[in-house]
């Protein structure tokens, strides 16, 4: 289980770089929408309140009662993934928007998801401290 997490964790990252990589090099076409001012600031701020909201409760999902009782029940696999997979979501479109708006504003979240995730890795420890039941 922790395997799975960590392919996700890692594969979202490795997703990221390699977008970096064929832009940087001028494989793909960066600044294809930079003109286009309007959607540009339609998809900035949708963007900005995805991140905003998402990553606290990415980061604080498993503070929740009903959430925490599943978990308890043999849920964490579910739970974890939907957790690392709203984080992983967000790194990807926050770097391809970065790339193809040319908006430092996409690069900085994507930067802050990317920090952000590094409080959600998956390890045994991590799994074993939120899988503990309260005495």
């Amino acid at each position: 289980m922790i395997a799975r997490l960590k392919i996700l964790f890692w594969s979202a990252v490795a997703v990221s770089l390699i977008m970096v990589l064929l832009f940087e090099t001028d494989i793909l076409l960066a600044g294809a929408l930079a003109d286009d001012v309007s959607g540009q600031f339609v998809v900035v701020t949708i963007t900005e309140l995805l991140t905003i909201c998402a990553i606290p409760l990415a980061v604080r999902l498993f503070r929740f009662r009903k959430i925490r009782s599943e978990i308890r029940d043999g849920h964490y696999a579910k739970w974890a993934f939907l957790r690392l997979s709203i984080l992983a979501l967000l790194l990807v479109c926050n770097t391809l928007l970065y790339y193809v708006y040319m908006n430092v504003a996409f690069g900085y979240m994507a930067i802050i998801v990317l920090i952000s995730m590094v409080f959600v890795y998956p390890t045994e420890s991590r799994m074993k401290s939120e899988t503990a039941t309260e005495e």
